[in-house]
C-alpha cells in the first residue's frame, strides 16, 4: 500500500514505462489478434489499459485530460500508444499537483465499494499489470517482438547469449 505520492510515483513510473514500451511494439495488423473467436482482441485490451487510467482516477477526484471510458477503439496502433502516453503524462502531473500525501486516505465509492485513494492507486497498478500480461501473450501469437518487463524476453535472452529452452 502507498503511504506517499512519491512512493506511488516510483512504482508507477516503472510500470507505466513498461506498458508504454509494450504498446509501442504493437502494429495495426496485430490489433485484431484474439486467443479465439469471441474473446477480447489485442487492440481492445490495449485500449482498455489506456482508458482505465482516466476512468479509475477521475472517480477519485483527479482532474486531467485522457481518453474517456467510452472513447472509440482506434484502428491504428500508434493512436493507442499515443493515447496512453498523453493520458499517463496528464495523470502523473495531476497527482503531483492536485494531491498531497493525506489524500491517499480519502475514501471514494469505487464500483459499489469504499476504497481509499491508496487502494485505488494499488488496483490501478495491478489492473495494468494484469492486462499487460494478456497483451504479451497475444503479441506472441501475432508474431511481434517482445521486451522483458521483470526479466529478459526470449529475444533479449538470446541477444545476451543465453540458450532458449524449448
Amino acid at each position: 500500500m502507498y503511504h506517499t505520492i512519491e512512493e506511488f510515483l516510483a512504482e508507477w513510473t516503472y510500470e507505466s514505462d513498461s506498458t508504454q514500451q509494450i504498446l509501442d511494439l504493437l502494429n495495426d495488423d496485430s490489433l485484431g489478434t484474439r486467443v479465439k473467436e469471441g474473446e477480447r482482441s489485442l487492440g481492445f485490451l490495449a485500449w482498455h489499459i489506456v482508458i482505465s487510467v482516466h476512468e479509475m482516477m477521475s472517480r477519485v477526484g483527479l482532474d486531467f485530460e485522457g481518453p474517456q471510458h467510452d472513447a472509440e477503439l482506434p484502428t491504428a496502433a500508434s493512436e493507442i500508444a499515443r493515447g496512453y502516453r498523453k493520458s499517463n503524462q496528464a495523470f502523473t502531473e495531476a497527482i503531483r499537483t492536485q494531491w498531497k500525501d493525506a489524500n491517499l486516505s480519502d475514501e471514494h465509492d469505487m464500483y459499489g465499494e469504499m476504497w481509499s485513494s491508496a487502494t485505488t492507486l494499488n488496483v490501478l497498478v495491478k489492473h495494468q499489470i494484469h492486462h499487460r500480461g494478456q497483451l504479451t501473450l497475444l503479441m506472441r501469437q501475432a508474431g511481434l517482438p517482445m521486451i522483458g518487463v521483470y526479466g529478459p524476453s526470449r529475444e533479449e535472452w538470446a541477444f545476451y547469449g543465453g540458450e532458449i529452452p524449448k
